[in-house]
């Protein structure tokens, strides 16, 4: 046993010498590790790990605007949105051409009475508001594959003393004329009917849960439609038909950067400047280049030297290496105008409408244009009603950007109406790239003191950016903005406030605090609902109202 014991334990030669061959390379290479020398050709030992980076970087729980506007527009303005925007001009352009009034009127008997309309009306309130009223029904009507009718009050176009319409669409009254002409009741049996849909009354409109394409009466008006996202709701209509159609308009809501500049390009062939607003807008330029900036500030009556210092910073920002570069100002506040010309007098030509100087006319014969602004001075500004058509159309005029600043809530519709004709006037279909146009938002940092939250009201363009993932406390910002204000949260920072999750509710939809939706639950709420139609007759039998 002892001898088996002791004989077990020998070691052949072979394996000792093969033992010692090991410990002699691992000896050399640590050797060779310590000295520093080289090693034999064809090794390599990966560097110690550095300690002081051993703890991995936090990522970035909130953003800045400036943040939320590189991630929503590209730095360099190129991305996909010229392109898309391209592609919507050309649909726009198509649309009309098939259902624009010079063609449609001229149809037989039998295919006019067979026609469809959308209609916008809008009132002479807030020029911002009620024109996407407007913009709304064109976008629908593209949507839908039917003509545009705007409606009138009394005669008139709203705003009609200042803004000349594209002749592609039909009042209410042509309609009712053609239809009792063609005899559509009495030959085919089609009542001239309005279906009315209310964008305001959650609880009644049909916007998330009903195919529209499949709507039978003639007309359809869609009420409420006071800013960008009305229109935008389709994109999250449980029907696969109506998303499709609102796809192909507004693009992908998850990429900001790509989507098209839909409000802008149905401006540019829907509106232009009455012809007394034109020469108005000419003695301004008088001759000389387009602006190449324009600067709007909504300042509700007040004084703000912190508005003042933060959008001069951004208007140097904007113009650096512009040679002689040329600013509109426009403001409903006029001592903002006079604390703030001085100051760009120093670095740019300043362009400024001067309405007391101006030797034409166009106070116009409407209703609100007699009554003057007194009642509405501190929203719109002490100037008269007029005034505001000649800014606008001379600010579309910028060929560089459009920089928006304000009191309380930055980038209201008009100045997103401004900036989204601005940019399609700058996007040449001849030329194979992106315009080297920019939306800007100059943002005081007492505005952002609890990040955008107070940025409220879905007329206002950074609103679906005002949630939980808006640093608080952010100094002076100078942002690209959306020139399609974005109607949902699916986009990198996005989040809503508390106050849009309780009326997302109201429209049958569980938003969380991050934006997302769910979808099952809208099905449910759809299945659930009980449809509201609510007709207006205007030719029942033989009978037209």
């Amino acid at each position: 046993m002892r001898l088996r014991r002791h004989q077990s334990l020998l070691i052949s030669p072979k394996s000792l010498i093969f033992s010692c061959l090991i410990f002699t390379l691992l000896g050399l290479l640590l050797l060779t590790i310590i000295t520093g020398g080289d090693l034999p050709a064809g090794n390599t030992i990966p560097p110690p790990p550095e300690l002081h980076n051993t703890t991995a970087k936090r990522a970035p729980t909130c953003a800045t605007v400036e943040d939320m506007g590189n991630e929503a527009v590209d730095p360099v303005g190129g991305g996909d949105s010229w392109k898309e925007s391209l592609k919507v001009r050309r649909l726009i352009r198509n649309h009309f051409e098939i259902q624009g009034a010079s063609r449609v009127r001229l149809l037989s008997p039998d295919q006019f009475c067979r026609q469809n309309f959308v209609m916008g009306k809008a009132s002479e309130a807030g020029f911002g508001n009620e024109m996407y009223k407007i913009i709304t029904a064109a976008a629908l009507s593209i949507m839908l594959n039917r003509s545009l009718i705007i409606g009138q009050t009394r005669g008139k176009y709203p705003f009609g003393d200042y803004i000349t319409y594209a002749n592609f669409s039909f009042t209410l009254r042509e309609v009712k004329h053609l239809w009792k002409k063609n005899d559509c009741v009495g030959k085919y049996g089609r009542h001239l009917i309005i279906r009315v849909d209310d964008f305001e009354k959650p609880s009644e409109t049909n916007v998330l849960c009903s195919n529209w394409r499949k709507w039978k009466q003639p007309i359809i008006w869609f009420k409420g439609t006071t800013d960008a996202v009305a229109a935008q709701f389709f994109l999250k209509n449980i029907h696969v038909q109506m998303r499709k159609s609102a796809s192909a308009l507004f693009g992908n809501t998850e990429v900001l950067r790509s989507r098209p500049n839909v409000i802008g390009e149905l401006l540019r062939v829907i509106i232009s400047p009455s012809p007394d607003v034109q020469k108005a807008v000419n003695s301004v330029i008088n001759g000389g280049r387009d602006p190449h900036l324009a600067v709007h500030m909504r300042m509700l009556m007040n004084r703000s030297v912190r508005a003042v210092n933060a959008v001069l910073n951004c208007i140097k920002t904007t113009i650096a290496g512009i040679n002689q570069p040329r600013v509109v100002l426009i403001s409903d506040t006029p001592s903002l105008v006079n604390d703030l010309m001085p100051k760009l007098h120093e670095f740019t030509e300043v362009l400024h409408f001067e309405y007391k100087k101006f030797k034409g006319n166009i106070s116009g014969g409407s209703a609100v244009a007699a009554s003057g602004v007194g009642f509405r001075a501190k929203d719109w500004g002490p100037a008269p009603r007029w005034v505001a058509f000649v800014d606008f159309f001379l600010a579309s005029h910028a060929t560089h950007a459009v920089i928006t600043g304000a009191q309380r809530r930055v980038g209201t519709t008009y100045a997103q109406l401004i900036a989204a004709l601005a940019a399609s006037y700058q996007l040449d279909q001849d030329h194979d790239g992106p315009a080297n146009f920019s939306f800007i938002s100059s943002f005081q940092n007492n505005l952002l003191r609890g990040g955008l939250q107070n940025q409220v009201g879905w007329g206002h363009v950074w609103n679906r950016f005002a949630g939980r993932l808006s640093c608080h406390s952010q100094p002076n910002q100078c942002a690209l903005t959306p020139v399609l204000p974005p109607g949902w949260w699916d986009g990198l920072w996005q989040s809503p406030i508390p106050r849009d999750i309780r009326r997302m509710e109201a429209y049958g939809l569980k938003l969380t605090g991050l934006g997302t939706i769910d979808e099952s639950r809208l099905g449910d709420h759809c299945k659930a609902k009980k449809a509201t139609i609510r007709t207006i007759p205007i030719c029942i039998g033989f009978k037209c109202s």
